[in-house]
């Protein structure tokens, strides 16, 4: 597909959400080889990425803007500054993190930025809990089988 197709579809998916759609992984993955301009913004914690692993993307393409900090959790002050740092207002952003869900706030408050081309992946980095409580085998950009680095 085409970076309009699938930008059309993930706005059809993301109809009434207070941001621009939602991919999937394979769509988000799509997208950055379609697009030099698209860029990955990951907003798990610094030692999510550093312990778990990060995408394997050129470095242009991604940024790393924690939503909430570690330990703790506590909500990043800074992430509205810290994007204006790394994104431009008319990119597409794709925002991801561990299971799709402080992806789905951290593009509600980039739109409510000005970072109109805001977008969630779904599913997240590692995808959700199986029945034994291990991730990265139901959904997320890993059980996708695309490009990543572990810790």
């Amino acid at each position: 597909m085409t970076k309009e197709n699938i930008l059309e579809v993930a706005r059809e998916r993301g109809a009434g959400l207070p941001y621009a759609g939602a991919v999937t992984p394979q769509e988000a993955f799509e997208l950055l080889q379609a697009d030099p301009n698209v860029k990955i913004v990951d907003v798990r914690t610094n030692a999510e990425r550093d312990w778990v692993g990060r995408v394997a993307v050129p470095e242009g393409q991604q940024a790393a803007v924690q939503w909430a900090t570690y330990p703790g959790g506590v909500p990043n002050p800074d992430f509205g500054a810290q994007l204006e740092q790394v994104a431009d207002r008319d990119q597409t952003l794709l925002f991801l993190c561990r299971s799709g869900v402080r992806s789905r706030h951290s593009a509600r408050v980039a739109t409510e930025l000005g970072f109109a081309n805001s977008f969630d992946i779904l599913e997240g980095f590692e995808g959700d809990r199986d029945g034994e409580g291990h991730r990265k085998t139901i959904g997320g950009w890993c059980k996708a089988g695309l490009p990543w680095v572990g810790a």
